[in-house]
Formats: structure tokens, sequence, C-alpha cells
């Protein structure tokens, strides 16, 4: 077996360091600075080493919609991704019928099986249909509900093994019933497009709920009632310490302020940057359509065609990056949010240059620029 060894003077990795990784079978085997047996070198030179970015929230790209395209297409558009550093993915779904969710699972399962496909597809990502229609956003109202026992007993009965993450409004879960089956099933569950007080929130997080689906994006805040005030989802995420929130970090959904705000009170270890993009990503096209929602691309952003609010982001995870270095994160942490802690968040043995890890690598430029990507040790 082949083995491989990165050298590289700028190792980011927590900290910037200097010295060799070596990895075969797609495993890291050593991270170093002695000169140990290989078989082939890659020299990054001055430019940058990372672990994979890791996109655990994205609707598609190059014209592929995760929602509704074939295993063909779902390829295709994790691929592009590929293409701008993300080695594993979690293509999600929208708010859509019982049928229509089986279908893409069915087709996201298909297309993790493929041999064209050059990033990780660790398992899909629901997005819904159990939203507050207070905080739909750009999901399809015609769809959105509270959890429907028998639906998602069937969803998880022929597709659990795949689906990694489930986000829903937790105000709408009658008793827990809808997370205590994601529990018992090690889905991850995420409150997302949700209107919950803190104080509708704590039963769960006291369950172990600690995820936050795009913060800031369809996430309650403070509230008054007869002058009292109650937390929202914002201010759960903030107060709860060992939440993980998932930022748009496109400058546009979180602007740099916000950016830089986000980083500085929950810190880049539980901070994870997602693309949330929709199939226009990378495709030039100047409007669409998804879950039955109309959308325009305007201002570097994806639109509800009134303009009344964001649709989901035309960004990859290349972008963020440099969307919050130019916030004043510092690169380390903006890597970190894109590696460690998202894997962190779904209990995987990614996003770190550390012995025993996966193979995944970006290298990039100063600028940002990804130039050679590797998952799982393939070059």
């Amino acid at each position: 077996m082949k083995k491989y060894r990165i050298k590289s003077k700028n190792i980011l990795n927590s900290t910037i360091k200097e010295g060799f990784v070596y990895f075969q079978g797609g495993v890291i085997t050593d991270v170093t600075q002695n000169e140990l047996d290989f078989d082939q070198e890659i020299n990054v030179g001055d430019n940058f080493l990372s672990a994979g970015f890791i996109d655990c929230h994205t609707h598609g790209a190059f014209g592929h919609d995760f929602s509704d395209c074939d295993a063909d297409g779902v390829v295709k558009a994790c691929n592009y991704h590929f293409m701008h550093g993300t080695t594993a993915i979690l293509p999600t779904t929208l708010s859509l019928d019982k049928k229509s969710i089986l279908l893409s699972l069915e087709n996201v399962e298909k297309a993790m099986k493929s041999c064209e496909l050059l990033c990780e597809i660790l398992g899909a990502h629901l997005e819904g249909p159990y939203f507050s229609p207070v905080q739909a956003g750009a999901q399809n109202p015609d769809f959105i509900t509270e959890p429907i026992e028998k639906d998602y007993i069937e969803i998880i009965k022929r597709y659990g093994g795949i689906i990694k993450k489930w986000s829903y409004a937790p105000e709408r879960d009658a008793n827990e019933k809808f997370f205590d089956c994601l529990s018992k099933n090690n889905i991850v569950a995420s409150v997302g497009h949700s209107n919950a007080t803190f104080d509708q929130l704590k039963t769960a997080i006291q369950k172990g709920l600690k995820n936050v689906t795009h913060l800031y994006s369809c996430t309650s805040t403070i509230t008054r009632d007869k002058g009292f005030r109650h937390l929202g989802v914002v201010e759960t995420a903030y107060l709860c310490d060992d939440f993980f929130v998932e930022l748009i970090a496109d400058g546009k959904h979180v602007p740099a302020d916000l950016i830089k705000l986000a980083f500085k009170l929950k810190g880049a270890n539980k901070i994870m940057l997602v693309t949330d993009s929709l199939p226009a990503t990378g495709s030039g096209e100047a409007r669409g359509n998804i879950g039955g929602i109309d959308f325009i691309i305007e201002d570097g952003v994806a639109k509800l065609s009134d303009r009344s609010a964001f649709a989901g982001s035309v960004s990859t995870m290349d972008v963020l990056i440099k969307q919050c270095v130019g916030a004043g994160v510092s690169l380390n942490d903006a890597v970190l949010s894109a590696t460690k802690t998202p894997a962190d968040s779904l209990g995987i043995k990614k996003g770190r240059i550390e012995v025993g890890y996966d193979a995944d690598f970006v290298i990039f430029d100063k600028d940002i620029n990804v130039l050679k990507v590797i998952s799982k040790g393939r070059i």
C-alpha cells in the first residue's frame, strides 16, 4: 500500500506549524517534523494545509437540487462543492411531503455508493417539515406541520441509517416525542425555523438538545409579553455553552460585524460554517425555484422573488472562510469552524490533522483559493 507525505510550512491544526503529514490507506499515520519513509510527496510550499471542509447544510449546486434531483445530480452537486474544498457533506432537503422526502433519501443513498463521487457523503440532513410557520423563511408553508409520528417513524425505519441530522422546531414537538425518537436512532436534532422561547426549549435541552440550524436565520430572539422578556433561540444558543450553531457566514445572511460578534461570544469550537447553498450555486442562473418557492439571485445571495427575505446562499465553503477572515476572525478559527467543529457536532473522526483521522485535506493559497483537495487519501 502506497505511503504518502505532505510537506508543509503552514499546517493549520488549531495552530500553524511546519512539518510533515504522512498518510496511508486513507488514514493519517503521523504528523511530525521527522523524516519517515514515503513513496510519494506533495510539497505545499508556502501555501496552507488544512483538514478537509465539512458542510452540514447544503441544498445543492451546479443546477442540482438535493430535494428532487436523481442520484447522478446528487453526485454532480457534491463534486462541485468538492472543488471548493468540501471533502465531507450532508445533502440537505427542504420541507416536503413524505413521499418526496423518501425519494430524496433514496437518491442520496444511491449517490453515496457512486464511483464518480469525489467527496464523502456522510448522510443526509433533513430540514423540516416540522417547523414553525412564523419562521418559515424560504420553506414552503404548504408542507410545514407539527411532527407526524407515523410519517417520521416510517422515514427513520427506511433510511435512519443515513439520516445524520434533522432540523425541527421544538415548540411543535409535544412531550419531546420526536426528539426522543431522533435520540434513540442516533440522529442529531437541531433547532431550526423555530419561534421557541427558552422555556419551551428547556426540557429538550435537559434531554440533550444542543444544536441550532443557521443561527440568526429563522431563529427567534427576545420577545416581550406584558413587559416580561423571554429569551429566544438566539439567546439560548449563547446561554448554553455546549450548543453548536450553524452560521451562514456569506457576508449576507450574517454580515461581517455579526460574524465577528458570533465568534466572540460563541467561539470557533462551537460555530460550524454552513453554506446553505441553493442549486443555483455555480450554475450562473439568475432565478429558480426550490421546494415550490421562487427565488432570484441578486447582490451575491438568493432572495425570495418579492425580495422580502433571503432564500439561501450561493456560496461555497472557501467563500465562507474568506468572509470570516475579512470580518476579523483568525484564519485558524475560521478553518476550525469549517473542519473540527462540524465533525465534533456529528461525532465523527474527521476535521483534524491528527493520527488516526481520515486523510481529508485542502491546500489553498494566502488568498484562500483552493489549489488541491484530497478525500480519504485519494489525490
